[in-house]
């Protein structure tokens, strides 16, 4: 298969996603707050960051599963906030999601071949014969067999739970899936098993990827590039190898240093950032991340600093990078 991860499938242009605490409060949270960034062709691209950084809203916002405030995402050279009613249920057959929970996400009245008609159903697809025809591909795709059919989700140990999510994500034929924690709800021996196969679809059916997740080592085997977001910013956008062996803010290199060291890995000093996230309904002024870095200056406090690019690829926002 021809390499098409330099080709852009998906720009995310200054996105924002803002949610009002109480009709009457004045109160904003800035979940997600002007993040720009692309996914090329059967890339996969990490998304880190601690809980409550905004990574899942972004996914959602992508998907329009969530309207983004402000900003844009251009879905194959289209503006997705253009595209009427008819248009983005079309679309929708090309963006699909894995969720993190896969006992919670799939219908525990139905059985596995009910659940994998879901999104035939939902398109207006009918032809029976065609859909049958499907799922036993999906089934046999994921490394299930046809007897899981007729099953149903409480029968199912959680790597076959999440196999069929993998499934039904596949079902249309899609381009980018966003993987929401896909794994983390997971056993580790289970978490291999799942990153295998996701790689394995990838690669026979060349997908894009939005892989967001809280372990490090998972995104950096997974991915090609990566992205580490902070209180709804993104501050760092490298390949995974550059970013895991040359991070330049302070926040990333606190996030890699808690990494369990290994033989392959070089050491790296315990960074422990003090104090908490700051709130998002409340962000501090300047650089988001000054209230918590340990080389922070005056202009840090002052000045929200850009995501500049460094060279090859590799994005920084921090005033003393």
């Amino acid at each position: 298969m021809a390499d098409n991860r330099h080709q852009p499938l998906v720009e995310v242009k200054d996105m924002k996603i803002h949610f009002s605490q109480g009709r009457n409060s004045g109160i904003v949270v800035k979940a997600v707050d002007g993040v720009s960034f692309t996914i090329n062709r059967g890339e996969t691209f990490g998304v880190v960051g601690e809980s409550g950084c905004g990574k899942s809203t972004l996914g959602r916002g992508i998907l329009r599963l969530i309207e983004p405030t402000d900003g844009s995402v251009i879905y194959d050279g289209r503006d997705m906030e253009t595209l009427g009613k008819n248009e983005m249920k079309q679309l929708r057959q090309k963006i699909q999601i894995i969720f993190q929970d896969p006992s919670a996400c799939l219908n525990p009245r139905r059985t596995v071949k009910k659940i994998l008609m879901e999104p035939f159903k939902a398109h207006g697809i009918k032809d029976k014969e065609l859909i049958d025809k499907r799922i036993m591909e999906l089934v046999e795709l994921v490394g299930l067999a046809d007897y899981h059919l007729s099953r149903y989700p409480h029968e199912l140990s959680g790597g076959q739970k999440q196999r069929i999510g993998i499934a039904r994500a596949l079902a249309l034929n899609p381009e980018l899936i966003v993987c929401d924690e896909a794994v983390s709800a997971l056993d580790v021996s289970v978490q291999a098993q799942v990153i295998n196969l996701l790689d394995e679809l990838q690669k026979k059916l060349g997908l894009a990827y939005l892989f967001i997740s809280h372990n490090l080592n998972v995104v950096h085997h997974i991915s090609h590039r990566v992205g580490v977001m902070y209180l709804g910013k993104m501050v760092e956008i490298a390949t995974a190898d550059e970013l895991y062996d040359h991070q330049a803010h302070p926040y990333t290199q606190a996030l890699l240093s808690a990494i369990p060291q290994t033989e392959d890995r070089k050491m790296q000093e315990r960074i422990i950032l003090q104090g908490e996230v700051p709130n998002p309904a409340n962000p501090p002024s300047g650089c988001h991340f000054h209230t918590r870095c340990p080389q922070c200056c005056e202009i840090c406090r002052q000045q929200d600093p850009p995501l500049r690019n460094m060279g090859g690829g590799h994005y920084v926002a921090c005033h003393l990078a």
